[in-house]
């Protein structure tokens, strides 16, 4: 307990640190009128497909499906992703690797 109210009154110096004379801070100014809010084609757009088996959701961005994520009626679900954009398929375990970096065409010819 003695050593606590040490720690304690250190953890307040902060506090009694503050002055009286703060300032509020400025608004913040509204976007540029250029600047949409909200940009509508580029939100997924998902369809639900419904089977005995499965259900499969299909996820598209401007018409191109990108995502399929695939739940069975037994088991767990998993994802298929097109991840370099040439309509092939690979599995993605999500829950093990939920991190997936950014990955850009630089060159090609």
């Amino acid at each position: 307990m003695r050593r606590l109210l040490p720690v304690l009154l250190f953890a307040a110096l902060p506090v009694w640190a503050q002055k009286g004379d703060l300032q509020p801070l400025p608004a913040v100014p509204p976007p540029p009128p250029e600047m949409e809010a909200f940009d509508a084609a580029l939100e997924p757009q998902v369809t639900i497909v419904k089977k005995e088996a499965e259900t499969r959701e299909e996820y598209r961005i401007k018409g191109k499906l990108y995502m399929v994520k695939v739940t069975p009626s037994i088991g767990k679900p998993y994802y298929l992703i097109d991840r370099q954009g040439d309509g092939k398929f690979v599995e993605a375990d999500i829950a093990q690797n939920p991190v997936r970096p950014p990955m850009w065409v630089i060159y090609s010819w």
